[in-house]
C-alpha cells in the first residue's frame, strides 16, 4: 500500500467521486466531481473504475509528494503540472516513482483540475461515496478540504494502468470564458411571463464571485415571477435554474441542498455541466433552449463519447523509436 502526502493543499482541493447517490431523501447532497467529464477520463487512463476517487482542485492546484510506484493522471483545468520540477503532460498517463513531487500554480484555462492516482485513493466510503461534502463535514479525507501534512493510502496494487495512455487531442476540451450552455425550460417555467423567458434566453449572464461548489449567482437582466416566486419545496438537481424573489438566476451545482422553495426556470442539461463547472467569476455565460427529447439524445452521445475515449485509451499506445515518437491505435474488428 503507497500514499501521497499533501506538501502544499492549493486553494481548494478535495477527494471526490461521482457523488453520493441515494440519500437525497434523507437530506444527504449528492456532492462528487464538479466536472463529470475530466474526472471520468482522469479514471480511464489509469485504468481505474470510472467511479473512482481522485484529487479535484480548484483554480490554484496542491503539491504532492508521491508514496508509491504507478501511474497518474491530470485532466481538466490546466495548472501547469510538474514532476520534480519539468513540465508534464495532461490528458495521459504518466508514470511516478517513490519520492517524487508533484507541483501545479494557478489555472491558466479552466477552473478545476482532477487528479488520478491508479488504484484508487483509499479513504473511507461514506453512504457508497468517498466525495467530501465539505458543509456537513461529511466523506472524502476527514470531511474537509485537504490541509499541510495530509497523507491519503494509494493502493497502487490495484491498478491496470500502463505507459503511453492518452487521449485524442480532438477530444481534449477547451475551456472559455464566454460559453452557450443549453437547458431544458422547467420544471416551473409556467410561474415567468413569456417576456421573462425570452429574457433569460436572450441575455448574457456573467458569474459573480458568489461561486462555489453550491451554486452560482448570476449577474445580468431580472427576471420577473408572474406567480411565487416562492413554492412547496421540490428536489433540486445538478444545473437546475432557481430565480428568487430578486429576480437574479441560481445556477445550483455538485453540493446543492435536496430541496429548495424558490421556482426553477429551467435545467442545464447533464451533457453541458461540465462546461458551466469550468467556469468561474467574471466569465460569462448564455442559455439556449432544447427539448427534452434533445437533451436525452445530446446525453447518449456524451456517453458515446466517453466509450470510445475509453476504448482508445485501452488500444492506444505511444511508442517511441529513437528520437521519433508514434501514437499507434489497435482498431475495432
Amino acid at each position: 500500500m503507497g500514499s501521497i502526502k499533501i506538501i502544499k493543499p492549493g486553494l481548494f482541493t478535495t477527494v471526490q467521486d461521482s457523488g453520493r447517490m441515494g440519500f437525497q431523501r434523507y437530506g444527504i447532497p449528492v456532492a462528487g466531481a464538479m466536472d463529470d467529464f475530466a474526472f471520468r477520463v482522469a479514471n480511464i487512463l489509469v485504468g481505474n473504475n470510472e467511479n473512482a476517487a481522485v484529487l479535484e482542485a480548484t483554480f490554484m492546484g496542491p503539491s504532492i509528494e508521491i508514496g508509491f510506484d504507478g501511474f497518474i493522471a491530470i485532466t481538466g483545468a490546466n495548472m501547469s503540472p510538474k514532476l520534480n520540477e519539468k513540465s508534464v503532460h495532461m490528458w495521459r498517463s504518466i508514470e511516478v516513482h517513490t519520492g517524487d513531487q508533484l507541483t501545479f500554480s494557478g489555472s491558466s484555462e479552466g477552473l478545476r483540475s482532477y487528479i488520478a492516482f491508479g488504484g484508487g485513493l483509499g479513504v473511507p466510503e461514506i453512504m457508497k461515496s468517498r466525495s467530501t461534502y465539505v458543509r456537513g463535514s461529511l466523506g472524502g479525507f476527514k470531511g474537509r478540504k485537504l490541509m499541510e501534512g495530509d497523507e491519503i493510502p494509494v493502493d497502487s496494487s490495484k491498478s491496470a494502468a500502463k505507459p503511453g495512455r492518452y487521449i485524442s487531442p480532438a477530444y481534449i476540451p477547451r475551456y472559455s470564458k464566454d460559453n452557450v450552455v443549453r437547458v431544458v425550460l422547467g420544471p416551473q417555467d409556467d410561474h415567468f411571463s413569456p417576456e421573462a423567458i425570452d429574457t433569460f434566453l436572450n441575455s448574457e449572464y456573467k458569474i459573480t464571485s458568489e461561486a462555489d461548489r453550491m451554486g452560482y449567482r448570476l449577474d445580468g437582466p431580472k427576471l420577473t415571477h408572474v406567480k411565487g416566486p416562492d413554492i412547496i419545496s421540490d428536489g433540486i438537481v445538478f444545473g437546475s435554474v432557481q430565480v428568487p424573489g430578486h429576480g437574479s438566476p441560481i445556477v445550483m451545482m455538485a453540493d446543492r441542498q435536496t430541496t429548495g422553495g424558490y421556482t426553477k426556470i429551467a435545467t442545464v442539461i447533464w451533457a453541458d455541466l461540465p462546461i458551466i463547472a469550468q467556469m468561474g467569476p467574471g466569465d460569462t455565460v448564455r442559455f439556449e433552449k432544447v427539448s427534452i427529447e434533445e437533451s436525452q439524445e445530446l446525453l447518449a452521445n456524451y456517453e458515446e463519447v466517453l466509450k470510445d475515449i475509453k476504448y482508445r485509451v485501452e488500444n492506444s499506445y505511444i511508442v517511441q523509436e529513437k528520437d521519433k515518437i508514434f501514437n499507434v491505435t489497435i482498431k475495432k474488428l
